[in-house]
């Protein structure tokens, strides 16, 4: 028999192969050098693989090892406004891809009292991860730390405390930096009006996914130098509310320069009393947050100049990615601070929003493939 290289050996002996096998192999012509072990190794570890592909980390999903069906609990502050449809669907979707479960809870109306309450729930129920939307900067501490002291892992969402404060020692946020998108809305405003009484609706003042940014707001139009004077009310937690909140002080302000808004209903509704008094003929600058399927509509017809959008779809999408990658690492792969972004969408790029009826924006519940076309905007 032919000298065999040690190299040639040593690979084949990895394969495991059988004793009549294994002999063929070493006899074959030319396997006398490292490179060719090296072929015939990958060629048979080629061939083992896709013989065996599939039957590697059984039950598993893709190529991970099989693991429990966690579950993972979402606390939030208005559970029944549309705003979150897109970020449910977003669990949803990660939930199908990953072989876990989420449950949606916490408060209707904005009443931390009650998610405290839902939050301790998870806690007592052992749930294997919390996203919780931190809308308070002192009263979700505690809590927090006792899931963590726990061994539960803990992201915030949507909001994240105070400025400068996180309110929590969550292990990282998912969501769009609120301050700063107030900023820019309150440089937009100051880029549309000249002067005169603007208003900005809050569904929830004091509660902090919405309240930095009203601060943000204010901290931009005041460093705009120009004489806007822009005052924040409270239009509530609930569409209805909110309609005739807005509608009452659209009659009761008939010099109003500005209309706008820092939450998802707000906006809708800014849209509809505009168009119901005609204020964009009178010179009514409008606009706010979020990708209600009647905003995007009111930004079509003129009514909104502009909305802001933060994604909401990944606000579900990726607390249940980084807290199913916690668990599968033991701890490892850590969650990871994500800004979920800001972009203005106008007259000019809401088209594709509205030609496609879709998840992400909540507006569809059908599962489908979207294909882009042409370039991709950028700077």
């Amino acid at each position: 028999m032919t000298q065999v290289h040690p190299k040639v050996e040593e690979a084949v002996d990895t394969l495991g192969l059988e004793g009549a096998t294994r002999r063929r192999l070493l006899s074959g012509a030319g396997m006398v050098s490292a490179a060719a072990a090296a072929s015939a190794l990958l060629a048979a570890c080629s061939s083992s693989n896709k013989k065996d592909s599939g039957s590697v980390a059984k039950g598993g999903v893709g190529p991970f090892p099989s693991t429990p069906k966690w579950k993972f609990v979402f606390v939030n502050h208005v559970t029944t406004n549309s705003f979150f449809t897109p970020t449910q669907y977003g669990a949803q979707d990660a939930c199908a891809l990953l072989n876990c479960e989420f449950q949606w809870t916490g408060s209707q109306d904005s009443v931390v009292p009650q998610m405290i309450n839902a939050l301790n729930s998870a806690i007592s129920a052992k749930a294997d991860g919390i996203a919780v939307a931190v809308v308070d900067k002192t009263a979700f501490r505690a809590p927090v730390d006792k899931a963590l002291d726990a061994g539960i892992p803990v992201v915030s969402y949507n909001a994240d405390g105070a400025k400068g404060d996180p309110g929590s020692n969550r292990l990282a946020y998912i969501g769009q930096d609120l301050y700063t998108s107030g900023y820019q809305l309150g440089q937009r405003i100051a880029s549309l009006m000249q002067g005169g009484d603007a208003v900005g609706f809050i569904a929830t003042p004091g509660s902090l996914n919405i309240q930095p940014r009203i601060d943000g707001a204010k901290d931009a139009i005041k460093a705009s130098g120009k004489p806007i004077n822009f005052t924040s009310v409270a239009s509530g937690a609930e569409l209805p509310k909110e309609l005739s909140t807005i509608d009452a002080y659209a009659q009761g302000h008939k010099n109003l320069k500005g209309m706008f808004a820092v939450d998802a209903g707000s906006t809708e509704n800014v849209g509809k009393v505009v168009a119901k008094y005609g204020l964009k003929k009178k010179g009514v600058a409008a606009g706010g947050f979020d990708l209600n399927p009647a905003t995007l509509s009111a930004i079509s017809a003129g009514n909104l100049d502009f909305t802001i959008d933060q994604q909401p779809y990944l606000q579900g999408f990726l607390p249940v990615l980084y807290l199913w990658l916690y668990k599968l690492s033991g701890g490892l792969a850590a969650p990871s601070e994500t800004n979920t972004g800001l972009l203005f969408v106008t007259k000019d790029n809401v088209q594709p929003y509205l030609a496609t009826k879709t998840r992400f924006e909540g507006s569809s519940t059908k599962q489908q493939l979207l294909n882009h076309s042409g370039s991709i905007a950028h700077k």
